[in-house]
C-alpha cells in the first residue's frame, strides 16, 4: 500500500510539472497527509488537493479529487471524500493540522465521489451548499442532501477572500458546478473537466451534446486561470479545458 500511495503522490505532483509551467519561485507541491484511503497534497500556499478512492464496476478503484482552499484560518472544501471515514480524517486534518475552521463543504454534483462523505461534515455541523439541481437529484435518488441550495451561483467567504461557485451548464451531469478561487487563480472543475488524455468516462447522467459548450463558457469566464483540478487524475492548466472541449466535440 505504501508503494501505491507513493506512486499516487508522484502521479499528482508530477502532473504539475507536466501540464503547468512552474517557475523557480512557484510553490512546489508536497504531500502533507496520507493513509490507505486518503491522500492530501498541498499544491499552492493556500490550496490542497484531497484524493480518496471509489470502487466502481466499470473502472475499478478510481482516485477522486477534491479541493481545500484556505485564508486566515478558515477553509472551504469542494467535494467530500468518497465515504464518511475518509471525510472524518479530512476534517480532523483541517481542524488539528491546519488549525482552521471549515466554513462550508460544497459537493459539485450529486454522484458518490462528490458527496459520499457528506454525513461526516453534517455531524460536525459544517454548513453544506449545493446547486438546487443537486439537491433535487439527491432527493430523487434517496441519498443524503446538502442543506443549503443556490440557483446559479454563490459567493462563499473565507478569511478576507472568497470563492465563487457557478453552474455554467450541463455536461457530466445536469447539476455540475465549478468553483473558482481568484486569490490563487485556481479552478476546481470536478468531473466536468477531464485530465489530459482521459476517456469520456461514465456518461450515464451526462449531456454529451452540451458538455463542450459548458466548458467553453467556463474558459471565457475565467481567462486568468493558472491551475485546474479535474475530478479524477492529474491537475494542470488551461490545457485541461481545451482537451475537454475537444473530447466532447468529437
Amino acid at each position: 500500500m505504501k508503494q501505491i500511495l507513493f506512486a499516487l503522490t508522484i502521479f499528482l505532483c508530477g502532473s504539475l510539472s507536466a501540464h503547468y509551467s512552474l517557475s523557480s519561485d512557484t510553490f512546489k507541491p508536497k504531500e502533507v497527509y496520507h493513509s490507505e484511503d486518503l491522500v492530501i497534497i498541498q499544491i499552492s500556499e493556500n490550496a490542497f488537493v484531497h484524493t480518496s478512492f471509489l470502487q466502481t464496476n466499470d473502472f475499478g478503484k478510481v482516485p477522486c479529487n477534491g479541493l481545500i482552499i484556505r485564508d486566515s484560518k478558515e477553509v472551504l472544501v469542494f467535494d467530500t471524500p468518497t465515504n464518511n471515514p475518509s471525510s472524518e480524517a479530512l476534517i480532523q486534518f483541517i481542524q488539528k493540522k491546519l488549525q482552521c475552521k471549515i466554513n462550508a463543504i460544497v459537493p459539485t454534483h450529486f454522484h458518490e465521489d462528490c458527496l459520499g462523505g457528506l454525513a461526516a461534515f453534517h455531524e460536525h455541523n459544517i454548513p453544506s451548499y449545493a446547486n438546487m439541481r443537486t439537491i433535487e437529484l439527491t432527493k430523487a435518488n434517496q441519498i443524503i442532501s446538502p442543506r443549503n441550495g443556490f440557483k446559479d451561483s454563490v459567493q462563499l467567504n473565507l478569511g478576507k477572500t472568497f470563492a465563487k461557485v457557478t453552474f455554467f451548464g450541463e455536461g457530466h451531469t445536469k447539476d455540475n458546478v465549478v468553483a473558482y478561487f481568484p486569490q490563487e487563480k485556481i479552478l476546481f472543475g470536478g468531473c466536468l473537466i477531464k485530465e489530459l488524455n482521459a476517456t469520456k468516462g461514465y456518461l450515464g447522467d451526462a449531456n454529451v451534446g452540451e458538455w463542450s459548450n459548458t466548458v467553453e463558457q467556463i474558459k471565457k469566464a475565467y481567462p486568468n486561470v493558472q491551475l485546474v483540478i479535474p475530478g479524477h487524475g492529474k491537475i494542470g492548466g488551461n490545457a485541461l479545458m481545451d482537451y475537454t472541449i475537444t473530447l466532447f466535440k468529437n
